[in-house]
Formats: structure tokens, C-alpha cells, sequence
């Protein structure tokens, strides 16, 4: 494949276009090479706080920090603290005295051991659980306070460690009590979207952020996905694998789900080159529109703070992400 001539000068055009900083402040890093330092990312980068979604998630915080439901940071489910700072990092927000305070608050519902609780602990006690499941929280949690410059926070250290000493060597991933319904119906015996969410997280780690235990992790579950073709981990009844339909259907923001395109990208931030990509590759190449753009297929419009484009209409989110793995693998 040619990246030219996959990279339509006009798409790139509506891609960088100012109507949509956030997706400029990415695209004039990722596909047009200017550091983040730049006079034209900086400016992109600041105009971010002026998009729609931006504004009706700021203006729905509450006085003390959080979004949502007081308490918890997880209900009302997508309008919920964790789920609002992941729209914001993910739109490429710059840290300010708003998603401190938010993060101040997410803070505590951190555990004593780095996990984070979605309900406040009232007590001593409740800080002190040993619960360990649900590693996507911790894992999305991670991605935002990365963005966000908190990774030298020594509380921030406490949950990366969490994920370290949770992560199970024989089986290469990380349990969670919601997977899997039926044993019977996977390969990876171990939770496989909170494990593709735990590589997203390490992988915008800087390099002196990742420790060996971190790189040994990253190797290992590297490998689990390349094994499962990245959206092949089903098993049918006779034994032969199952793509997961719905990993097909290219969606933003993603929150706890998944797409085959989320977790390239993620490859490719790690820069990992492999032919067992290729079917994951092809889709991608299958899916973009003969105007060069690729469509919006799965969406939570409707339940959050405000909508994010439009189902089935071109995205320049999914095009965005579509042109940098495409980037990557062509070269």
C-alpha cells in the first residue's frame, strides 16, 4: 500500500481544518510532523477549549470536580468523572485548573493498593480492600493522567505498580470478574479488552516512564493480541476462531469497548511490525469511502455530554486514527 496515495490532499485539508482544533491539534503532530511545541499545535491545542463538546463537558462540572453522580466515578455511566476526563484527554485538552480539580476528586476513590474504586470508600477499611479486577478502569484512568502530566505523581505510581503486581504471568493478562461470560466461547482465558486498554494506556508512556516490568508486560501482551489477530479471540463451538463483529465497526470515543483500529493504533504507537496484522490491516484498507475518509460505525451519542459527529457520516476522528496506523504500516 502507498500512503500518498492513500492521504488525499483534500482529506488532509479537512482534517487540519481549524473548525476542528482538537482533531488538528493530533493530525498537524502525527501526519504533518510538527512537534507539540510548535506555534501552529499550540494554538490548535488552546482553540480546543472553544469546541462544543469541550465547552458542555466544562460547564457540567460541578463545584467540587467531578461529572456525574456525586460519590462515584462511574454513574451516570459516560457522563460519569472517568469517562469525561477520557473525552477530554482524548480530545487533547491541556491540563488547567478544571481537570484538577477533577483529578484531585478521582484521587479519592483510589485505594491503599492503586486500584481505583467507582464508589467513594467511606471508611478505613473500604480503602483497604484487596479487590483487583476490572483493570480497564485503572487502565483508562492511566491514559488520562498521562495526557495530563500527572504521571510522576507518586499516586499515579501507586496504580501503575497496582497493574504490575496484578498481572498474571501464565496466563498473560490481568482478571476481571466480568469476563468471560462462557469460558468456552474465548481464547485468552483473561480479560482481552482490559488487557488491549492496559496496552493503550502503556503505550503513551515515554520511554523513561516504562519500566523493565512495564516492557516485559507490553512484550507479553503484544504477543497475546498478535495471537489473536487482534479481533479474532472467539471461539466457535468446534474449535476454530471467531472474529468479534463488533471490532469491525470503527468507533470514538470507545471508553471500555474496543475496534481493531483503536488497538492498531496502539501497535503502532509502539511500533510494532508484524504480518499478523495483516487482516486487521485489510479491513482498515477495505473500509475507507472512495471521497478517501472512513465512516463513523459505532457510537454513544445520546449518552453523554454532547455528541461526537455523526453515525454513519464521515469522521474525521476514525479518519484521523485510519490515516496514522496507515502511516505507520506502509513505511
Amino acid at each position: 500500500m502507498n500512503y500518498d496515495d492513500l492521504a488525499r490532499t483534500d482529506v488532509l485539508e479537512w482534517l487540519l481544518e481549524p473548525s476542528s482544533p482538537s482533531v488538528r491539534y493530533w493530525a498537524l503532530q502525527h501526519l504533518m510532523d510538527l512537534e507539540p511545541t510548535s506555534n501552529e499545535v499550540q494554538t490548535a491545542q488552546k482553540a480546543i477549549t472553544q469546541e462544543p463538546v469541550v465547552q458542555a463537558i466544562l460547564a457540567a462540572q460541578a463545584p467540587q470536580g467531578y461529572w456525574g453522580k456525586p460519590g462515584h466515578i462511574y454513574a451516570n455511566k459516560y457522563t460519569a468523572t472517568t469517562h469525561t476526563l477520557l473525552i477530554l484527554a482524548e480530545f487533547g485538552l491541556k491540563r488547567s485548573p478544571a481537570i484538577e480539580r477533577g483529578i484531585e476528586d478521582l484521587f479519592t476513590f483510589q485505594l491503599d493498593s492503586g486500584h481505583f474504586s467507582t464508589v467513594r470508600p467511606k471508611t478505613a477499611k473500604g480503602y483497604a480492600s484487596k479487590i483487583s479486577d476490572t483493570c480497564c478502569l485503572d487502565a483508562n484512568i492511566l491514559y488520562y493522567l498521562a495526557h495530563f502530566d500527572y504521571l510522576d505523581d507518586s499516586r499515579t505510581q501507586k496504580t501503575i505498580q497496582f497493574l504490575v503486581d496484578h498481572f498474571d504471568e501464565n496466563q498473560r493478562g490481568w482478571k476481571c470478574r466480568a469476563y468471560p461470560i462462557n469460558k468456552e466461547a474465548v481464547f485468552p482465558p483473561l480479560c482481552y479488552m482490559g488487557l488491549c486498554k492496559v496496552l493503550k494506556c502503556f503505550s503513551v508512556f515515554s520511554k523513561q516512564h516504562r519500566s523493565r516490568a512495564i516492557n516485559n508486560i507490553i512484550n507479553q501482551v503484544v504477543e497475546v493480541i498478535l495471537e489473536n489477530s487482534i479481533y479474532k479471540y472467539l471461539r466457535n463451538p468446534d474449535g476454530s476462531r471467531k472474529e468479534k463483529a463488533g471490532w469491525k465497526r470503527f468507533g470514538f470515543p470507545l471508553f471500555y469497548n474496543s475496534d481493531a483500529l483503536e488497538i492498531l493504533d496502539t501497535l503502532a504507537r509502539l511500533k510494532i511490525r508484524d504480518s499478523r496484522t495483516g487482516d486487521a490491516l485489510n479491513l482498515v484498507l477495505e473500509t475507507q469511502q472512495p471521497d478517501g475518509k472512513w465512516l463513523l460505525k459505532h457510537s454513544f451519542n445520546g449518552k453523554f455530554w454532547h455528541d461526537i459527529e455523526k453515525k454513519g457520516q464521515p469522521s474525521k476522528w476514525i479518519t484521523l486514527r485510519a490515516l496514522r496506523v496507515l502511516r505507520f504500516y506502509s513505511t
